[in-house]
């Protein structure tokens, strides 16, 4: 069978060698319930607090400030409507951006229609948001700001540091969702001033179902699940330690090889991104320098649907895709493409290709050699 080319890492990553080997035992031997008082169960607690310091201290945290999630899903939601729950007294407006994923988008509509009004700020056509386009939305009822750190479709990296020093010059918490952020870009909640920052372990070499919810003291949002107590009374529910355990070691191995990384995954997006372009009709899109070291997407003229790229792609096993992985099969432009300004027939035909640092050079130049004709391929079908 032909070697499969991964290009999707910002759908999820493989889980790295040192963080399975950290969660094995967990099934198997050291599996007991953290909450028990017995030795088994103290173990799982240990285990459990030294996670939490590790996770904390990859991203400048106190330990006291991570709340342990089922993902970034999880994470978004809690930030934002326990903030809702913790501010209605004092107003009902939450500013948000047009290009969010959908965990925070589809909250804010719910949120909407129990009374909240919601502002979305609309992007240049990099998919930038500015501190006084931010300025001038903010409101004295205004509760609520989250804004993401890195785009997910166009990989875009937006100035948090700035956008939330707006928000606190007008008293305002600030949320941002970090998903596609943590271990991909240096990133420090002290350095960047945030109030809430949420983040998922299967997109940094972590396994799927466990994220984190940062919160910086003394905020803490009222409790997202009621139970047990858990999570020092704020999230119910038995902890999943040998996620919990593989999410630690894989953000302390990214980040402490983040520099190596970054330097790696930039040089390879570098030489697909010039050699794409060579391509009639290709443009990149997002920021052209201010984006993540691992994702290139691109439209091409022609090409209404990139579903058939990803498709024709696959074939040869390479594996990429069209835009966001929540919402690959879904027939809808993409609402990031347009938000920033790109037409219907460009919004649907994103082809997001997105690298990690275990991706060769020799897998970018069988991409670069195959990409052209798959292109000329679906173009000549059309005519």
């Amino acid at each position: 069978m032909e070697k499969i080319i991964y290009v999707d890492n910002s759908a999820t990553t493989a889980v790295s060698e040192k963080a399975l080997t950290a969660m094995l035992p967990y099934f198997r031997e050291n599996y007991g319930n953290p909450s028990s008082i017995h030795s088994h169960g103290q173990a799982a607690q240990r285990a459990l607090e030294n996670s939490r310091r590790a996770v904390a201290s990859a991203i400048g945290a106190y330990n006291n400030e991570i709340f342990f999630t089922s993902g970034g899903t999880e994470s978004d939601n809690w930030a934002i409507r326990g903030v809702c729950e913790l501010k209605r007294d004092k107003g009902s407006h939450i500013i948000s951006t047009a290009i969010e994923h959908n965990a925070v988008l589809k909250t804010l509509n719910g949120l909407q229609n129990r009374g909240f009004e919601i502002t979305l700020l609309e992007p240049d056509k990099y998919g930038q948001i500015t501190a006084e386009q931010l300025k001038q939305a903010i409101r004295d009822d205004t509760i609520l700001i989250s804004i993401m750190t890195a785009n997910n479709v166009v990989g875009t990296i937006l100035p948090i540091k700035d956008l939330c020093a707006a928000a606190h010059e007008k008293g305002v918490i600030f949320h941002t969702d970090a998903v596609q952020a943590v271990s991909h870009i240096p990133l420090n909640v002290r350095a960047l001033g945030v109030d809430l920052l949420s983040m998922s372990a299967h997109k940094f070499h972590g396994p799927k179902g466990v994220g984190a919810l940062f919160s910086k003291l003394p905020l803490t949002p009222p409790p997202y699940l009621t139970g047990g107590g858990q999570e020092k009374g704020y999230r119910s529910g038995t902890e999943n330690i040998s996620g919990i355990v593989g999410m630690a070691a894989a953000i302390k191995e990214g980040t402490e090889n983040l520099s190596e990384n970054i330097a790696k995954i930039t040089s390879n997006r570098n030489k697909l991104i010039e050699n794409v372009l060579k391509i009639p009709g290709a443009y990149l899109t997002g920021d052209p320098t201010n984006r993540l070291p691992g994702l290139a997407s691109f439209v091409f003229e022609g090409i209404e649907q990139a579903a058939f790229i990803v498709n024709k792609l696959n074939e040869y096993g390479i594996c990429a895709s069209s835009g966001s992985a929540c919402s690959a099969s879904s027939k809808e432009a993409s609402h990031v493409l347009t938000a920033m300004g790109y037409d219907e027939s460009a919004s649907h035909g994103i082809l997001r290709i997105s690298l990690s640092e275990y991706n060769t050079e020799e897998e970018i130049d069988a991409i670069i050699s195959r990409l052209p004709l798959i292109v000329a391929e679906i173009r000549s079908k059309k005519k």
